[in-house]
C-alpha cells in the first residue's frame, strides 16, 4: 500500500522526497512516512523505470533530487489499483485509496471494487449481528454490547456509502467506460 500511496502522489506532478515523505504520511494519518520505507521505495520505482529522478537547486545552494512519474509508472498505478480481491477487500485503508482514485478508473472497475467491498461488509455486518444476538442472550456486559452495536453501526454506515458511491458512480459516468489518461 505504500507504494500505491508514494505512486498517487506523484500524479501532480514532480516532487521531492521530503513532500512525498510529508504528504504519504499524511494520507496515512502520521506525521511523514519514514526515510527507510520512501527512499526504498523511490529506488524501486526507478530501477522499474516507473518514476525518473532528476538533480535541481534548493533554495539554499543545495541540490535536491525531484521525482517525476513516468507513463509506464502511470499504467502501473491504474493496473496496482485495478487488481482489487477479496483480501484487499478486507482492509479500510486500501478500500478508501482506490475510492480517493476512482477518478482514474473505468466505470466497470469501480463497480467491481464497490460490490466486492460491499460483499466483504455484508459478511461482516451478518457476523456483527450473530455476536450481538449471542451477546443479548448471554446476558453480557453493557459495554461489550456497546461495542457490539458501535461496530454494527459502522459497518452499516459504510454499506449506505457504498450505496451512494454505486448510485453516484453510474449516474456520473453514464456511457463513460475507460481508464483516464491511458
Amino acid at each position: 500500500m505504500n507504494d500505491l500511496i508514494l505512486l498517487a502522489a506523484l500524479l501532480k506532478g514532480p516532487q521531492h522526497g521530503y513532500a512525498l515523505k510529508k504528504l504519504a504520511g499524511l494520507l496515512f494519518g502520521q506525521g511523514e512516512m519514514h526515510n527507510n520505507l520512501v527512499y526504498p521505495l523511490l529506488r524501486r520505482f526507478m530501477e522499474n523505470s516507473w518514476v525518473v529522478k532528476r538533480t535541481t537547486d534548493g533554495q539554499r545552494g543545495q541540490k535536491r533530487d525531484l521525482y517525476a512519474l513516468t507513463s509506464k509508472g502511470k499504467l502501473e498505478l491504474l493496473r496496482r489499483l485495478s487488481c482489487f480481491t477479496g483480501k484487499e477487500a478486507t482492509s479500510d485503508s486500501e478500500f478508501r485509496l482506490r475510492v480517493g482514485l476512482f477518478s482514474m478508473l473505468d466505470r466497470d472497475t469501480r463497480e467491481r471494487i464497490l460490490e466486492e467491498r460491499d460483499r466483504f461488509l455484508g459478511r461482516r455486518q451478518g457476523r456483527l449481528n450473530s455476536i450481538q444476538t449471542a451477546m443479548t442472550g448471554m446476558n453480557v456486559d453493557a459495554w461489550g454490547c456497546s461495542v457490539a452495536r458501535f461496530y454494527l453501526s459502522q459497518v452499516r454506515a459504510e454499506r449506505r456509502w457504498v450505496a451512494a458511491l454505486k448510485r453516484e458512480a453510474g449516474h456520473r459516468n453514464k456511457g463513460k467506460n475507460r481508464i483516464v489518461g491511458s
